[in-house]
């Protein structure tokens, strides 16, 4: 039977609803169960109340008034997290604070390569915008049509992209948040210096919500592209992959913009679930890339002539075996299609377990094939591989069921594998999570291979930040031992 959800005393209840009225406020049951699940469904929690502020003001009031009455609140956006970071917990203790309503792009400007945007807006709003003003925000995802901003600098969202603009890190010039007591930090000056000392700014970006609430963030936008050139190439292995990424970059570093790795059995299930799909080349290949560079002037060299020369120099250099160059943008864009439906493949095809994970990039050829076999050796009968972002040393991970395995197969073997898998990564002098964040479903192994500097600045910042543990408790920031949940 289930435990009754926790309940909240009047005063909070009056006094939330008080500042957010009836569109900022609901108990109803039928309209918070969309948002107690995450994406993957693998996390489930309760909560008594939705909260949905419309501005800054209305987040301000809130958190003051979950600190006088000491309510934990798990805030949300798309609901998108990979690793349930936005799932309240089971127990309801805990209040969702939904950003969805923040939804205002404030400014908008050309001349600045700037964008202020609330945290509620969707990134694919946020790209329409962009371009209608002849710009472009460089950061998409597969979520892209339901992950919002303030997400994206929470957990500090990668994407294809990373390897010529970088994280949202990197794209995010400045942020307003409200910080756990209520007050408001207001950093969305897009400035290239500051030395006050700490910077607020990127210990917000990638928190996941455990230091404060982001209200809006100022973006970096570059101009749009004019035109692309997407190639797909066969190569033997990783490492002759990693040859040509660099040849590449000392190139056309300006220009390229993605370089992804796909092995071959993945591209199979790609090729077997998705329909419409082809492959691009002729002849069987051991791994495949998928390259694409632009350009945003139009007086700089067409982009199909330039992977057109690249390439054959390659070629000519024995870096592939064979490749070819979309010769339109359906074409440009079925290639993609290829590498975006590796996930959707990789589920239909059955159960897995699923790791993002980076080493040094120069080790990452290494890791691919080495990791993938230990793997297959210490779990007999599953299948090992891993495709992704080459460049950044980032790659998903993923280790198969046995053929004929039941659906919940990885919720049982799950735990040893990913425990293996993690072991190797930090062998490897690499991060158990390269873009996804942390979350509830990492917490505890972040806690059993972090080393004790990292944890000891991780509980530090977040005991002075959030004395309560009421940001987004439970995830991220693993307790101490002997420490008392709120």
């Amino acid at each position: 039977m289930t435990n009754p959800i926790p309940a909240l005393s009047g005063s909070a209840l009056s006094a939330l609803r008080g500042v957010l009225g009836p569109k900022g406020f609901t108990d109803d049951p039928d309209l918070i169960a969309p948002w107690l699940t995450d994406w993957r469904g693998r996390f489930h929690g309760r909560t008594p109340a939705l909260l949905s502020p419309a501005d800054t003001a209305e987040v301000a009031a809130i958190l003051r008034i979950a600190g006088e009455h000491h309510i934990p609140l798990v805030p949300q956006g798309g609901n998108t997290s990979m690793v349930g970071g936005a799932t309240p917990p089971e127990d309801g203790s805990a209040l969702i604070l939904s950003l969805r309503r923040m939804s205002r792009i404030r400014s908008l400007s050309a001349e600045a390569g700037v964008a202020v945007a609330e945290a509620g807006v969707i990134l694919a709003n946020l790209h329409d915008a962009a371009n209608a003003i002849g710009m472009r925000f460089p950061l998409t995802l597969g979520g892209k049509g339901s992950a919002t901003v303030g997400g994206l600098v929470s957990t500090n969202a990668g994407g294809t992209q990373v390897l010529r603009f970088g994280t949202m890190r990197a794209l995010t010039l400045g942020i307003e948040a409200v910080l756990p007591d209520g007050t408001v930090f207001a950093g969305l000056d897009p400035l290239k210096k500051d030395n006050r000392g700490y910077d607020i700014r990127h210990l917000l970006i990638g928190a996941e919500g455990t230091l404060g609430i982001v209200t809006a963030a100022s973006l970096r936008l570059v101009p749009a592209i004019v035109d692309r050139a997407v190639g797909w190439i066969g190569v033997e292995s990783p490492h002759q992959a990693l040859a040509l990424l660099r040849r590449l970059e000392n190139r056309a570093a300006d220009a390229l913009e993605g370089f992804e790795i796909v092995r071959a059995d993945s591209l199979a299930l790609v090729l077997k679930h998705v329909p419409g799909t082809r492959a691009p080349l002729a002849g069987d290949h051991p791994w495949h890339v998928l390259v694409e560079v632009d350009r945003s002037d139009s007086r700089g060299e067409p982009p199909a002539t330039m992977l057109e020369n690249l390439l054959a120099e390659a070629f000519e250099e024995g870096l592939f075996r064979d490749a070819t160059i979309a010769a339109s943008e359906a074409q440009a864009e079925a290639l993609w299609m290829l590498r975006d439906s590796l996930s959707a493949a990789e589920r239909a095809h059955g159960p897995a377990v699923q790791h993002d994970i980076s080493v040094p990039v120069a080790g990452m050829p290494d890791f691919m094939i080495d990791a993938a076999a230990a793997a297959e050796a210490r779990f007999p009968g599953v299948s090992a591989t891993a495709f992704g972002h080459l460049g950044d040393g980032n790659v998903h991970f993923h280790v198969r069921a046995p053929a004929g395995s039941p659906p919940d197969w990885a919720m049982g073997a799950g735990k040893a594998i990913s425990a293996y898998v993690h072991d190797l990564v930090v062998a490897a002098g690499g991060s158990i999570s390269a873009e996804h964040g942390i979350g509830q479903m990492k917490r505890d192994e972040n806690a059993r291979l972090a080393d004790p500097a990292r944890l000891t600045a991780l509980r530090a910042i977040k005991a002075a930040l959030d004395p309560g543990n009421l940001m987004n408790p439970g995830k991220l920031v693993p307790l101490a031992t002997g420490a008392a949940a709120p």
